[in-house]
């Protein structure tokens, strides 16, 4: 039987590990694809013009949002993930902001985009701020880039990263139905990222399972994880493909 309390204090320390690995994260953690946010665009019921990033990060999300010639505005909750945000993008205007209690006037985006983060939302108090900056029919879009476990030894790599720590995360892929918005919709597209052996493991180092494990622990699964690469034809030398799945849920605003 799991602990709620300890369930609790974990997912907090996860949601709240990010900050102090922001330069590491900006530098590895891979982009969404272009066609996965026009899709989550094409689910408003109006042109989308204004584009709120929501917890932001560090621009992951936010600078393929700008490529696409939208206005957006990026919140993010932690200063130094927000601060490298606003040096690698300084045109883009950012603010200190939680999910919950949105720095943003009622209806004044025509989409919300949520990258790798849902899942760390309050999602009741969240879903009622969403729904109150966005404008009738607009569209919130939350994006989850996830190993290609289809392809086999992206699969197996995933396997062995997995650790006891990830009980109690939501995978932010349910429970998505909510007040005021119509029923969800998911979809999924290829995606990759090119990546070496020591770029990969950087990649995994700054998911916060690994983040608020214990370093032992840590240093141990990410040297059975390079063993494993070591014998992999695929990844054995040089650079190689990282294979994604990119995940998009959208809901439209009533």
């Amino acid at each position: 039987m799991t602990d709620p309390t300890a369930d609790a204090e974990l997912h907090a320390r996860r949601a709240s590990s990010f900050g102090g690995r922001a330069a590491a994260y900006a530098e590895h953690r891979p982009d969404y694809p272009r066609t996965a946010l026009e899709w989550g665009m094409a689910g408003a019921g109006h042109p989308v013009r204004d584009v709120l990033d929501l917890a932001a990060g560090t621009g992951k999300l936010t600078a393929g949002l700008v490529a696409t010639g939208r206005a957006v505005t990026a919140v993010e909750p932690d200063a130094e993930m927000l601060a490298e945000l606003t040096r690698v993008l300084p045109d883009v205007p950012a603010q200190l902001g939680r999910a919950e209690d949105i720095p943003l006037p009622d209806g004044s985006v025509d989409a919300v985009f949520v990258g790798q983060a849902l899942h760390w939302f309050d999602l009741p108090a969240a879903f009622a701020e969403i729904h109150r900056v966005l404008r009738p029919g607009g569209v919130l879009a939350a994006l989850w880039n996830h190993p290609d476990e289809s392809v086999a030894w992206a699969n197996e790599f995933s396997r062995l990263l997995h650790t006891d720590v990830n009980r109690g995360v939501a995978d932010g892929e349910e429970h998505l139905n909510a007040a005021g918005f119509e029923l969800f919709e998911k979809t999924e597209f290829p995606h990759s990222h090119r990546r070496t052996t020591d770029s990969l493991l950087a990649t995994v180092s700054t998911h916060s399972a690994l983040l608020v494990a214990e370093p032992a622990d840590r240093a141990r699964l990410l040297a059975r994880a390079r063993a494993y690469l070591d014998t992999v034809p695929e990844t054995a030398s040089g650079e190689f493909d990282y294979p994604l799945r990119t995940i998009v849920a959208r809901l439209r605003r009533s």
